[in-house]
């Protein structure tokens, strides 16, 4: 017996003068629109009717007398199998990557693989695919991440790809449920700035397209000449100043923002243009308290995580063969399983943290393993942090691997807004001149957050300043400053400046880590590195 499946229409009001097109029979159905996920979850014990399925075609399989067409949205890994008569005309035109509508009885399966397949009444192709001749760049076989690099706004149709997509889009969610619930203010800090948070000047100046480089003459009053602004303005490298701001008027304040760092860097960690996640806190005096948000947030995180439907898809792998196939690009997946359960460990016990000081001692007794000798004056390499968060990562449980919290770093090798270390008060024993900031390691890719208590003393936000050369704003009001790019920054601190403390973690690597992709470029949509824009 076949079902029909309905569903109510709602009736809208037209909003008057609107013209309404007619809408052609053939768009109708009777049964609800789903994905293609939607659909393989769906097992109704009898027959099902007037269904119809929208997606693209992965593989056809021609058999004498029918073709086994698998489809997908980009909603699931796994396709649906639906069976097509080659009687039907249309069905010659059914080749990979084609966009079609399929209309047919959704019906329990003879074959493995899936409980229900659709027998195709009617095809209907929205979006021919030339296949036939080979000029789809996507192919069944196993095509390499640097090459699928070249095209990447076709790429995503990969089913691997479109799940880490997925995975994207679930984490933006629930980190937003995380800091609703933590009374954090989401904001939207600028992408054009006045300033470089960081200091290093790798930043990319913002021109027209007529000032390639622009050309900077004294004019008085008046801006430079051939210049959109007035003076030279950057993409940023961190919303944090913006954020420090904000942090005044609303409290606890976070952000989900693209940065831009010109770093002429070609490696798997490193892209021109990617997401941070930065956030604030208002009136908070230890670094204790900043480092536990972090800890919370990524346990919360993962945990929510690790149960959609994106994240137990990329956990699945697939028995290994003769033939290559994309996720043999991937970590092995018992790395990625401990990946997992070490950001999920109960909150009971915290995160390892050590010092930088006590690193440079554990690093300076191994160092016959490593390339750059560990010292205090040059911080921490590449193969150090591997080895700080390998050795103190390992828990008790085999299969885990804790995120490691590396702490108070010599206030020369860090950034000009960061709050001396006051050691009376630390209880941490520092030999020399440190800032309240830490690092948060994990295995393999390294440093994937740093935060710290930022300098809100404005007599000491100066001083620093004045010793790195940062200009000069004078402590007595802004009619005494010259000029600084950073005036506004200082003004802060001139009233009603608190304690506060923040961190910025880089989102693609932390995906990058959980997937078990080697190289960030493959999280994002269209990534950009060192001499690569595509599209």
């Amino acid at each position: 017996m076949r079902t029909a499946a309905t569903f109510p229409l709602r009736k809208l009001a037209r909003p008057s003068g609107l013209l309404v097109q007619p809408i052609h029979r053939r768009y109708l159905s009777t049964a609800p629109r789903r994905t293609v996920a939607q659909f393989l979850e769906w097992k109704p014990e009898t027959e099902v009717k007037d269904v119809v399925v929208n997606g693209y075609v992965r593989s056809v399989r021609n058999m004498k007398t029918d073709r086994f067409v698998n489809i997908g949205d980009g909603s699931s890994r796994s396709p649906i199998q639906a069976l097509v008569s080659r009687s039907d005309e249309e069905s010659a035109n059914l080749r990979v990557g084609a966009a079609v509508r399929l209309r047919g009885v959704w019906t329990p399966s003879k074959t493995d693989g899936q409980s229900h397949e659709l027998k195709v009444d009617h095809v209907e192709i929205l979006g021919p695919s030339d296949a036939k001749n080979q000029t789809f760049p996507i192919q069944k076989k196993y095509q390499t991440p640097d090459y699928l690099r070249t095209m990447p706004h076709l790429r995503t149709r990969i089913p691997l790809n479109a799940a880490i997509l997925r995975l994207r889009s679930e984490a933006v969610a629930l980190l937003t449920q995380f800091f609703a619930s933590r009374d954090f203010t989401q904001t939207h800090p600028p992408i054009i700035t006045s300033s470089d948070c960081e200091g290093a000047g790798e930043v990319f100046n913002v021109a027209t397209g007529s000032t390639e480089t622009p050309a900077i003459s004294n004019t008085g009053k008046d801006k430079p000449a051939n210049m959109f602004f007035r003076s030279p303005k950057y993409l940023t490298v961190s919303t944090q100043l913006h954020l420090e701001a904000l942090a005044q008027s609303l409290g606890h304040v976070w952000t989900l923002s693209p940065t831009f760092r010109a770093e002429r860097s070609d490696t798997s960690r490193h892209m021109s243009e990617f997401y941070m996640l930065e956030a604030e806190m208002s009136f908070v005096d230890e670094l204790d308290e900043v480092t536990n948000l972090v800890e919370d947030m990524l346990r919360s995180l993962v945990t929510g995580l690790y149960q959609t439907r994106a994240a137990q898809e990329l956990r699945q792998r697939h028995a290994p063969g003769e033939k290559r196939t994309a996720e043999d690009d991937l970590v092995p997946i018992d790395e990625v399983e401990r990946r997992w359960k070490g950001m999920m460990q109960s909150p009971a016990s915290r995160w390892p943290r050590i010092t930088y000081a006590d690193a440079i001692k554990l690093l300076q007794a191994e160092e016959h393993q490593f390339e750059i000798k560990p010292t205090w004056e040059s911080g921490l390499h590449s193969e150090h942090e591997k080895f700080l968060a390998k050795t103190l990562g390992a828990t008790s449980d085999s299969s885990a691997y804790s995120p490691v919290f590396v702490t108070h770093y010599p206030r020369a090798i860090k950034a000009f807004y960061m709050r001396k270390s006051d050691t009376a008060t630390s209880g941490h024993d520092l030999p020399g001149d440190t800032v309240d900031c830490f690092d948060l390691l994990v295995p393999d890719l390294c440093e994937i957050a740093g935060g710290s208590m930022r300098e809100h003393r404005l007599t000491d936000l100066l001083e620093t300043m004045k010793a790195r050369g940062m200009g000069s704003p004078a402590d007595g009001g802004r009619d005494d400053t010259n000029g600084s790019d950073l005036e506004w920054y200082v003004d802060l601190r001139r009233w009603g400046s608190n304690p506060h403390g923040g961190f910025g973690l880089g989102f693609d690597r932390l995906l990058s880590y959980l997937v078990g992709v080697p190289n960030v470029r493959d999280v994002v949509a269209f990534p950009r590195w060192f001499g690569r824009c595509d599209c």
